[in-house]
């Protein structure tokens, strides 16, 4: 069984969540009929991370454009990176009678109770982008998303061609921006990319610092300047996401060095804005994750509504790019 669905840790309780309905921001983007012959739209609630990065919203507004275009009921839910709020929200779709919650989780663990309060009213619930690790795999449906250890492999792999374009030789000094503490690409990206370092460069290869930017440029550019001081010598830096790889280039620069050049620069999502630096010789090569996932999840909803069986785990299609492929590809580049 793929690392992704180790459902078998106990959650942490969170019982005393029920309060903060109030923390979130919640919008509904309303249709009055499904666009199949007029049939009762499909309620749908959703409860994102937050807005912490250029790929969350774009795969905000993936979910709320592919629910308009599929004529669903949606009952949208911000929690500002607060697992509190999230689980206020998912309470409130409870409460409310949806027809299907899905939503992205901030952290893997403490889920159990709410999801066991939506099973007891049989309101099925979906995850996006995001696992959990619950004691009960009937908690969930599926899980529409990416593959995240795969990705931190992907991002070890096309190191190893930056490397060899670079021309670097002898012992190599990573630095690594981890995401948001407990969540689950922070995890598993750390997870792939160790995996394949320990089997292949094990003498060669060395994270000398790890720290959380929490995924975004302000937490990327603080961190980097932090590592710069105690570690001046870093070769690499592997940054979990654009936003924290593009904050971590301001303080590469602010400390008088050439990011793309004395510290190569490996990130994953592939948003626009990681194409621009790219192109511009900031990043050497980004590992995509595909943020577009609104029309996925919207077909997955219908069937989990109408009792269709899904796959445990729908996995989104992604690619790799190197720094030469940036100018070429940026103007394709849809978030």
């Amino acid at each position: 069984m793929l690392n992704r669905r180790n459902f078998l840790t106990a959650a942490v309780g969170v019982a005393a969540a029920g309060g903060l309905a109030a923390c979130a921001k919640e919008d509904d983007s309303s249709s009055s009929s499904s666009s199949e012959g007029g049939s009762k739209a499909i309620t749908l609630g959703f409860s994102q991370v937050g807005s912490e990065s250029g790929w969350r919203s774009a795969n905000t507004d993936s979910v709320k454009e592919a629910a308009k275009e599929a004529g669903y009921t949606l009952k949208f839910s911000d929690a500002q990176q607060k697992q509190e709020n999230q689980i206020s929200a998912i309470r409130s779709f409870i409460a409310q009678k949806v027809d299907v919650i899905a939503f992205s989780p901030v952290v893997v663990t403490g889920w159990d109770a709410v999801l066991k309060e939506a099973k007891a009213k049989k309101i099925p619930v979906v995850l996006t982008d995001r696992s959990v690790e619950t004691s009960d795999e009937s908690l969930f449906v599926t899980l529409v998303g990416s593959d995240f250890t795969d990705e931190g492999r992907r991002a070890a792999k096309i190191l190893e061609k930056v490397l060899e374009k670079a021309g670097h030789k002898g012992p190599v000094k990573i630095a690594q921006l981890e995401g948001t503490t407990g969540a689950a690409p922070a995890i598993e990206r750390a997870k792939g990319f160790k995996e394949v370092m320990d089997a292949d460069h094990k003498d060669d290869w060395k994270i000398v610092v790890s720290q959380t930017g929490d995924f975004t440029r302000a937490g990327g550019k603080q961190v980097m300047a932090a590592f710069l001081q105690s570690n001046p010598d870093i070769d690499v830096l592997f940054a979990h996401n654009d936003d924290m790889g593009i904050g971590a280039i301001q303080a590469i620069e602010a400390a008088g060095k050439k990011p793309g050049k004395d510290i190569l620069i490996v990130t994953v999502d592939g948003v626009k804005d990681g194409f621009v630096a790219m192109s511009e010789g900031k990043i050497n090569a980004i590992v995509e994750c595909n943020p577009l996932l609104g029309p996925q999840l919207m077909e997955v909803v219908k069937k989990v509504k109408d009792g269709e069986t899904v796959e445990r785990w729908i996995k989104t299609k992604e690619s790799d790019f190197m720094q030469d492929q940036a100018k070429e590809a940026l103007p394709t580049r849809k978030y």
